[in-house]
């Protein structure tokens, strides 16, 4: 999977191949301690002062790769994803591979933080299916109708608690379902969707 940034992360990250690769090292340290404790605009300040750029120069750069390295993280993307994804912002292949360690070192550390904030979406936590099948009705006294009923049993979401989804389908639109979705799966790594995905504005 390839992420898909915005043409103002992508203004917020063009300010990293202007300074060392040290200093892209302590960003991504602030943006680590950020995400633990909050931001904080002295740390953005003094920052600034050592560069000599204004301090919304810093803070846009250490939320972009925030963004980045959150995003990446939560979507457990692959090495070969990650430089795919941050090819079109045109940086050297130097600070690609920053970033790359950056986000190899921390991204098991990033999605800890990221499970302990609230959320409200509601999250997976079982399912439960039956088959149920239909031999006789009054009309036909020989017949085999298979259905399968599932219940999605989530947590979390805006309540807080937790809630269940009922679906029933018969087993071959349910086998459509699964072969048309691990297709599009095999799709998303082809390498045709990710040339698509290099240059989608």
């Amino acid at each position: 999977m390839l992420l898909v940034l915005s043409e103002d992360h992508k203004e917020h990250l063009s300010f990293l191949p202007k300074v060392d690769s040290a200093v892209v090292g302590e960003f991504g340290r602030i943006a680590l301690e950020f995400l633990r404790r909050g931001t904080s605009p002295k740390i953005y300040e003094g920052a600034a002062r050592k560069l000599s750029v204004p301090v919304e120069t810093v803070q846009h750069g250490v939320e972009g790769l925030m963004f980045l390295m959150t995003e990446s993280s939560k979507h457990m993307i692959s090495e070969v994803d990650f430089l795919d994804s941050v090819l079109v912002l045109g940086f050297g292949e130097e600070l690609n591979q920053i970033l790359l360690q950056l986000y190899l070192q921390h991204h098991a550390q990033i999605r800890s933080i990221l499970s302990q904030l609230p959320s409200n979406l509601p999250a997976y936590h079982n399912l439960e299916w039956r088959l149920d099948v239909q031999l006789a009705s009054r009309p036909l006294r020989q017949q085999v109708v298979p259905m399968v009923t599932m219940r999605l049993l989530l947590v979390g979401g805006g309540a807080g608690g937790h809630s269940s989804r009922v679906l029933q389908t018969d087993p071959s639109s349910l086998l459509h379902l699964i072969s048309t979705l691990e297709a599009a799966l095999a799709t998303m790594k082809s390498s045709h969707a990710r040339r698509i995905f290099r240059n989608i504005k």
